[in-house]
């Protein structure tokens, strides 16, 4: 037999046992989207009526000035037929090369394949044309209101997005490339890793950001060293275990945000914000919440506070023999530590000396890039969802805040998973953002009607657990952090609620990067810096205007501020006391529960 003959013995082999488990991964991926759980149809767009409104927009213009829709149209075509000219001119002279202007650069487009060979580079100028014609088109649009103007250019760019070629197979020169380097493992591979997202979300697709196996909660992420000392069917409470010999009598009372885990405050020892605030000499609880299922539809707002904030600042006052506690709250959960200072302002109640805020908003009259979200058809669906499911599920909050950046969290995770057959990054961040959390149904349609639509708690009051609850009822000293390029939690917005505040005592600190990376920002990194103004009267571009720019951390100016309400120092305390006996090691139980799909 010659060697020729045992390649192609080989080879097909290697071909039957690929079509092999290409038929077995067929029938798993038949059988998982047979079976998956379907979400509201409501919430896969917007409804018809966006898109009617926005044809009868361009057909006014159409009427009102024809000129101008003739320019749009001749400009996109004059482009689009040059494109096409230049090509086949290349062609006629057996010159197999792109223009010597290859296009704008572009990191989806980084192979060198989509400059250098004229198939890739003819794609992707098309494309390229073809999205300025529709971005320009939606930006032209008239007799639009703003807030449907801003759906509409939203829902053009998810179109735009979809549509480029690097996310399908036959124009994406990297994966073309790697199925011929592999002999085809590749997109087996990737059928693989595709089939095993849909069986682990009930036939849903949820691209996996990170590599799962690689992370362990308890084991190399959430290893800060406590106890949990409290338990109830909201929370745990944990407390964690001092590392100096005397801490501050003022314990602190940390609520994150209960959309997704707590640990991303923990997530390793060199950038754990818990690590650093104990090793400050603090006392600090923080609240690991539960991860809801369908037994929790009935669960509020005020469930949240009542057995959530309240309940945990009585067990840490208990625990630590103090009459107050500062409290801290982060996103979501720093909206419901207003609600709860307002309430405790209604009762007289003084158990918290101060407050704190990460990239809190409370003024929701700009609804920024949430509002093609936020609008009546979406929440509807919502609301439908809820009522079919008893919570939000998980994944439907986790797609919605992706697609703010879908080419960074869909369609390149997509590529690199499905089409290039990798394995996910070992990347802890992406690991806990894809550890999502569901969301009671009653709790859910209270903060989106009530908080976001209505903006009761400043426009008017947010009821709760007999109250009317006004954010001018917030009257204790605050400090609040927003981030300079939050796309959640716009700065200006913050700003703009902390304003509307009726404490006397405002800190406002504004810091470089986004909703995670700008809190989670040790000093030891010297990556962002951050700007302080303590002029809180004038909008929000004064404020940053007459702002002074530090290099390094806000951790340790907010710790310098929080240290002047933290009274004098004593001993360390260990966690728990004879009538709250540790119930397990932090991070607890209830932070290792998958969220439900």
């Amino acid at each position: 037999m010659t060697i020729n003959e045992v390649d192609a013995g080989e080879d097909l082999e290697r071909l039957s046992r690929n079509m092999t488990r290409v038929e077995e991964l067929t029938e798993r991926l038949l059988n998982a989207v047979t079976n998956k759980n379907a979400v509201n149809p409501n919430l896969h767009g917007p409804s018809q009526d966006l898109y009617a409104k926005a044809a009868q927009a361009y057909w006014q213009e159409m009427l009102e000035n024809p000129a101008k829709i003739f320019e749009q149209q001749i400009h996109y075509w004059g482009k689009a037929v040059s494109h096409f000219l230049e090509a086949q001119q290349a062609l006629a002279k057996g010159k197999l090369q792109p223009p010597e202007d290859t296009g704008p650069k572009d990191r989806r487009f980084a192979n060198p394949l989509w400059d250098s060979h004229p198939y890739f580079n003819f794609i992707k100028q098309q494309y390229l044309i073809n999205s300025d014609a529709i971005q320009q088109a939606i930006s032209e649009i008239e007799h639009l209101d703003e807030v449907e103007k801003r759906r509409l250019t939203y829902f053009g760019q998810q179109i735009v997005d979809m549509m480029s070629p690097t996310n399908f197979l036959q124009t994406n020169p990297d994966a073309l490339q790697k199925a011929v380097e592999t002999e085809g493992e590749s997109l087996v591979k990737g059928l693989e890793n595709l089939v095993a997202d849909l069986e682990a979300n009930n036939g849903e697709l949820v691209v996996r950001l990170a590599d799962e196996e690689a992370f362990e909660i308890g084991g190399n992420i959430a290893t800060s060293p406590g106890k949990v000392v409290y338990r109830n069917k909201m929370m745990e409470l944990i407390q964690y275990s001092p590392s100096t010999e005397q801490v501050h009598e003022v314990p602190i009372v940390l609520f994150p945000p209960w959309i997704n885990k707590f640990y991303i405050l923990d997530l390793k020892e060199k950038n754990s914000l818990i690590k650093w605030i104990v090793d400050q000499g603090y006392t600090l609880f923080v609240v690991s919440w539960v991860n809801p299922d369908a037994s929790f539809a009935d669960v509020g707002m005020e469930d949240y506070v009542g057995d959530g904030f309240l309940q945990a600042i009585e067990i840490a006052k208990a625990i630590t023999k103090q009459k107050q506690v500062n409290a801290v709250g982060y996103c979501i959960a720093g909206t419901t530590l207003n609600l709860t200072l307002a309430l405790l302002k209604k009762r007289a109640d003084k158990s918290v000396k101060s407050a704190t805020f990460f990239t809190t908003l409370t003024d929701f009259s700009e609804q920024g890039e949430f509002t093609p979200f936020l609008q009546n058809d979406f929440i509807d669906g919502i609301e439908e969802e809820v009522a079919a499911q008893g919570i939000l599920r998980s994944f439907i909050m986790g797609r919605t805040m992706s697609f703010l950046r879908s080419n960074d969290l869909i369609y390149q995770p997509a590529i690199r998973n499905y089409m290039m057959g990798e394995t996910p990054p070992a990347f802890d961040l992406l690991y806990w953002n894809g550890d999502g959390s569901g969301l009671p149904g009653k709790m859910t349609m209270q903060y989106l009607r009530g908080l976001c639509q209505r903006n009761e708690f400043i426009e008017g009051t947010f009821p709760m657990l007999g109250e009317e609850l006004s954010i001018k009822d917030v009257t204790v000293p605050l400090c609040s952090i927003a981030t300079e390029t939050d796309h959640i939690a716009a700065w200006k917005d913050v700003y703009r609620g902390v304003q509307k505040m009726g404490s006397r005592s405002k800190t406002f600190i504004v810091g470089q990067s986004g909703h995670i990376a700008g809190i989670v920002n040790p000093p030891s990194k010297k990556k962002y810096g951050h700007y302080t103004n303590a002029d809180l009267k004038g909008t929000a571009d004064e404020w940053f205007e007459g702002a002074e720019f530090h290099e390094g951390s806000w951790w340790p100016v907010w710790e310098s501020w929080l240290r002047k309400k933290s009274g004098k120092k004593v001993p360390a305390r260990e966690p728990g006391d004879s009538n709250h006996p540790p119930l397990c090691d932090a991070p607890g139980t209830y932070v290792r529960v998958k969220a439900s799909t």
